[in-house]
């Protein structure tokens, strides 16, 4: 009896298929887990060229309003001068510049912010044509320009629209991430405040 408890024992164990069951089950639980671990690696890289697309968005209007105020408060006749030179500036007849449906982009790399003389005034507003250029990613100095640096993947496109007393500033960030195209946009109305 005892004997014939000790055979049977020693030839229980797994079968050819049972092993293969759960081989299976655990490289499909690992190819599972594989699967979720790279759509979260994918969502957090999206999120991330989406913040720096807002933050990049929002450094477009607020360039833009830098200068309306730059323009209106230190212009020397008055601020309705002011205002219109600003207005001259962004969207110049008979030239559209900004107010485009191509959009314009500004360059600062040449403003020197210890100039007393208002350095704002001095950026340099150029038409997109078909596209704007990408903007570069300088590591040194952790800023993007047009300047120097690598290609970021961003494009900023600055719209404007003048109706009466007020001027539409648009700013939409573009970049392609994977098989995908994205965009982010951000708007804001500038008034002649100083009436």
């Amino acid at each position: 009896m005892i004997m014939k408890k000790i055979f049977q024992q020693k030839h229980k164990g797994f079968t050819l298929i049972e092993t293969l069951i759960a081989i299976s089950i655990f490289t499909v639980s690992i190819l599972a887990l594989m699967s979720v671990l790279g759509q979260g690696i994918s969502n957090t890289n999206y999120a991330k060229q989406k913040i720096i697309a807002s933050y990049l968005a929002q450094e477009g209007i607020e360039y833009m309003r830098n200068m309306r105020d730059t323009f209106v408060l230190f212009d020397a006749s008055s601020a309705q001068a002011g205002w219109n030179a600003f207005n001259a500036k962004i969207a110049p007849l008979p030239d559209t510049l900004c107010a485009g449906s191509n959009g314009c982009y500004f360059n600062d790399q040449n403003l020197n912010y210890a100039n007393p003389a208002q350095p704002m005034t001095d950026i340099i507003l150029t038409a997109c044509g078909v596209d704007c250029p990408s903007l570069l990613y300088d590591e040194t100095t952790g800023k993007y320009g047009y300047a120097s640096g690598t290609n970021s993947n961003f494009v900023r496109k600055i719209n404007v629209v003048q109706v009466a007393n007020q001027t539409k500033i648009s700013s939409t960030v573009y970049w392609n991430q994977g098989s995908g195209n994205y965009g982010i946009s951000f708007s804001e109305s500038l008034f002649n405040w100083v009436e």
